[in-house]
């Protein structure tokens, strides 16, 4: 049998023209939505999806009501191998639409700035963007300026299931027990939320959700969510003098009393942490403020909480019949505190990288991937690259070439995982 490299060689590569129907599908998630998905329209490419596994011969292919896709590709080797998870989010974020996005390739990039079609004023241009320059004679795929693209997280749809058309087209290719998991609501935090862990048959697993083709995202922020909410004393307008105390106002003035050159996502980069106010809602009598809070050391995210709210507790000094409680709320963890104990999975993902010709690193990402959350329940999971950049913006692009190369990474992978134990 030709050897695995010579096989991938000759592959022709399904990543590209699956990742252009994908992102026409519009699958934006909604944070304040109550149902699961959060928006029934996420189920649009599940369905796309399972016709799609059906037709590559993976008849077990299902999409459950909470909008999770689930495939199982049976093991075709004697020996026993470790069971492998490969994990995407179908979902694009609230933050910019994702309504009829409209795809446009841009062949043989040259370095060139990219003008998007439909909205001349958006321009990718290459001194913003300096990954681009390790792009020269690829192919990168933009939206046309109204939307974003979607390659967050599409492009590791696609590359997962150009992972199972390669296997449909190389049955001979020896592997071991390999699930597929798509899922729902992950740009709202709510991407676990129903996973059913008894259908995933693996011991390790990998999301494609990372950036820089190479990189491998072995630690994310832990991350809380953290709430004030305050009671105000209302008064008729006209008859307010000394008596109204507006939760709005004072919600506002905690806002603005918050650390401007520390501590904000705008000030902070690298390890550092932060406090971010994402929502002010409510009325003179009663007000909200959702905040979110990340850092890389999780002991931080009491002492940020605690920060709040003595800056809330200073605030409302000045507003003696004003209250406010405090809530703070687990989101995830950083994935690092479980993965430290299992080596073997980010070594084997940093060998398959240079067996796919990468430079390969392992990097932190400020952020959060289902695998943090998938990682504290039993399932060890980091983060390989997909390729996708400046998610969430109508300046999102993605190249070809690093799609088909995580395709590449994950077909070494999976070889490595039934190596290892088949030498044992």
């Amino acid at each position: 049998m030709p050897q695995l490299s010579e096989l991938i060689q000759k592959y022709a590569f399904t990543s590209k023209d699956r990742f252009l129907d994908y992102v026409q599908i519009d699958t934006q998630s909604d944070p304040h939505s109550s149902s699961s998905p959060t928006t029934e329209k996420q189920k649009n490419l599940g369905k796309v999806l399972i016709q799609e596994l059906h037709s590559l011969g993976i008849s077990n292919a299902h999409l459950d009501e909470f909008g999770y896709v689930y495939a199982h590709i049976a093991s075709n080797v004697a020996h026993e191998v470790p069971g492998l998870c490969f994990c995407a989010h179908m979902d694009t974020s609230p933050d910019c639409s994702g309504e009829n996005v409209k795809p446009k390739v841009h062949p043989y990039y040259h370095g060139q700035d990219l003008v998007l079609p439909d909205d001349p004023t958006v321009i990718i241009r290459l001194s913003e963007h300096p990954d681009l320059a390790e792009q020269i004679g690829n192919d990168i795929i933009t939206a046309s300026g109204t939307t974003l693209l979607g390659a967050d997280n599409k492009a590791g749809v696609a590359e997962i299931m150009d992972v199972v058309a390669f296997y449909a087209t190389h049955p001979e290719v020896p592997h071991g027990p390999i699930t597929i998991l798509f899922t729902p609501d992950e740009e709202v935090g709510r991407g676990t939320d129903h996973v059913d862990m008894e259908k995933i048959n693996a011991q390790y697993g990998y999301t494609l959700d990372g950036e820089k083709r190479g990189h491998l995202e072995n630690e994310t922020f832990s991350a809380d969510g953290f709430v004030v909410k305050i009671q105000g004393i209302s008064q008729h307008p006209g008859f307010a003098k000394g008596r109204m105390e507006s939760a709005l106002k004072i919600a506002a003035e905690i806002v603005n009393t918050l650390p401007k050159d520390r501590l904000s996502p705008e000030t902070t980069e690298g390890k550092e942490g932060f406090i971010h106010p994402t929502d002010i809602y409510g009325s003179v009598e009663e007000a909200t403020i959702e905040f979110i809070i990340r850092d890389f050391d999780t002991e931080k995210l009491r002492e940020y909480g605690f920060i709040i709210q003595q800056i809330s507790e200073m605030v409302l000094r000045k507003y003696p019949n004003s209250t406010a409680t405090y809530s703070q709320t687990e989101q995830y963890r950083n994935m690092n505190e479980i993965l430290v104990d299992h080596p073997e999975c980010i070594d084997l993902a940093m060998e398959a990288m240079r067996l796919a010709g990468l430079k390969a690193e392992t990097t932190s990402i400020r952020g959060g991937t289902d695998g943090s959350r998938l990682t504290f329940m039993g399932l060890p999971c980091p983060n390989i690259f997909a390729g996708e950049h400046a998610f969430h913006s109508k300046q999102e692009w993605v190249s070809v070439q690093d799609m088909q190369k995580a395709t590449e990474t994950v077909l070494y992978l999976v070889d490595l995982f039934q190596n290892l134990k088949h030498k044992e």
